[in-house]
């Protein structure tokens, strides 16, 4: 009766984005892929196709809802205007920024409130 749809982008899409860029973007999603959706990694992975797609600005009735999260998600590391050291980049941001919040142990709610 309804699809279900996502609206964040979740670990278990990143094996969909592995054929999309070069030889370096295709290491590391064949790393990330064999990593448990929990691990700091992978979260650290999802944060930056967050950031990425707006999915926080997604909506269940938009059309790139409707599409669903893996299309999106192929979409925008295809359409991606800059090179795939960036994309590394990013994510190596995004790791250093999950390292700092488990050490520091305080739920990101707690902190937006």
């Amino acid at each position: 009766m309804y699809q279900k749809y996502e609206l964040l982008f979740t670990p278990h899409l990143i094996s969909q984005l592995r054929g999309l860029r070069g030889e370096e973007w295709k290491k590391l999603i064949d790393y990330l892929s064999t990593l448990p959706e929990t691990h700091p990694d992978a979260l650290a992975f999802s944060m930056v196709m967050i950031r990425l797609n707006s999915c926080l600005t997604c909506e269940m009735d938009s059309y790139r809802a409707q599409r669903g999260c893996a299309l999106c998600a192929r979409q925008t590391i295809l359409s991606f205007k800059g090179t795939d050291k960036q994309l590394l980049q990013r994510y190596e941001r995004a790791r250093k920024e999950i390292a700092r919040l488990l050490k520091e142990k305080t739920p990101v709610a707690e902190k937006a409130a």
